[in-house]
């Protein structure tokens, strides 16, 4: 197993990324001026894309995310097609507790199973350490991707500890997150013991994709808004934020997304992100007063307004954009991510008028 922890191969990895630093993208991350609002959008690497279900056509998703050259062309998919200001590497969340030796599947139609939940102490010790020899397939995806994308820069991303927490412990999907809670409250010192091994891998996981020179990396944790601010600030936020500042030495910005957590905005801009997340129930200028005036945000149109006339969507990515002008960096997405159904031109469609809408003259 090898590991660096040292960020010595992240600066190495900025040189790599030569113009993305520059891009409007990463400017907007770190809340400075750019030619126009970037746009990228979650689970824009397949979904909705007929190349996509072609080249996905019997292959499992494990393995899909297991084959470099697959990955490759899945992650510029959108690129080509969109011409968003961002690809997003195409994986899985459950990809490194997979490495880290728990038996899983991802299940069509369902999502990742478990074949043996973790409920103890001892299912805890059974969750390895990784490095990069374990994910050896991430970081040879990300070396090809950053060489073939040039300027465009490319998004790392993992799962937070919390929501890792929660398929491992319910053993899948679950809407109450009921097993999740009981052992969380029942069992604390359990609860934390996983999650801080979940920290340790997940920040093991995005460190072999800086090494490798994305430009940035985003932390899910879409189960997040199941829980109150309290219990989120007890239970979650020091797990979190190991993860975020584990890499505040690493040169890319940091994103930090949840779902259903309106209430929790300003506990997760605590935990060391440059960037947060918004979903579609809240305003961005709301989002902003209560994230605060240091960080950027990213967000937010509904997924399903792309359903809509096209008349509705221009109104909305137009009211959207209004509202980013509030926060003092703006990187235009979903709350959440493509549904299957959308139509791809939509998407190219809004890419577009955002980048009409938000020109700004140059000097």
């Amino acid at each position: 197993m090898t590991t660096d922890t040292t960020g010595t191969a992240a600066r190495d990895g900025e040189l790599r990324r030569g113009g993305t630093a520059d891009s409007p993208f990463v400017r907007a991350c770190r809340r400075e001026p750019g030619p126009h609002t970037p746009v990228w959008f979650m689970r824009q690497a397949g979904r909705s894309l007929p190349e996509y279900r072609e080249i996905r056509a019997n292959v499992g998703m494990l393995e899909s995310c297991r084959r470099p050259e697959l990955v490759t062309e899945i992650t510029l998919q959108p690129v080509r097609r969109h011409g968003v200001d961002a690809a997003i590497l195409f994986s899985d969340i459950v990809v490194p507790v997979a490495a880290a030796g728990v038996d899983l599947d991802i299940v069509a139609g369902t999502g990742p199973v478990v074949a043996e939940p973790v409920r103890t102490a001892a299912d805890v010790e059974r969750i390895r350490p990784i490095g990069r020899d374990e994910v050896s397939y991430v970081d040879e995806a990300v070396r090809l991707l950053v060489a073939e994308l040039g300027d465009t820069p490319l998004i790392g991303f993992a799962g937070a500890p919390f929501t890792l927490a929660s398929y491992l412990v319910e053993g899948g999907p679950s809407r109450t997150h009921a097993k999740t809670k009981a052992l969380m409250y029942g069992q604390p010192q359990v609860w934390h013991a996983l999650c801080a091994r979940l920290a340790e891998v997940t920040l093991a996981f995005l460190r072999v994709q800086v090494d490798a020179g994305v430009s940035a990396v985003q932390l899910f944790d879409s189960w997040a808004g199941a829980l109150s601010e309290a219990d989120y600030r007890r239970y979650v936020l020091p797990h979190s934020t190991s993860v975020l500042t584990g890499l505040a030495d690493a040169g890319v910005p940091r994103i930090h997304f949840g779902v259903g957590t309106a209430e929790l905005l300003g506990a997760m801009g605590e935990a060391g992100a440059d960037v947060v997340g918004v979903d579609w129930r809240t305003p961005l200028d709301v989002a902003t007063r209560r994230i605060g005036p240091d960080k950027a945000v990213q967000g937010n149109l509904d997924p399903t307004v792309l359903l809509a006339p096209w008349p509705v969507v221009e109104a909305e990515v137009r009211r959207i954009l209004a509202q980013g002008r509030a926060a003092p960096g703006h990187v235009f997405n979903l709350g959440h991510g493509v549904l299957p159904e959308t139509d791809p031109d939509v998407l190219t469609r809004v890419v577009a008028l955002v980048h009409e809408v938000s020109a700004r003259p140059t000097e």
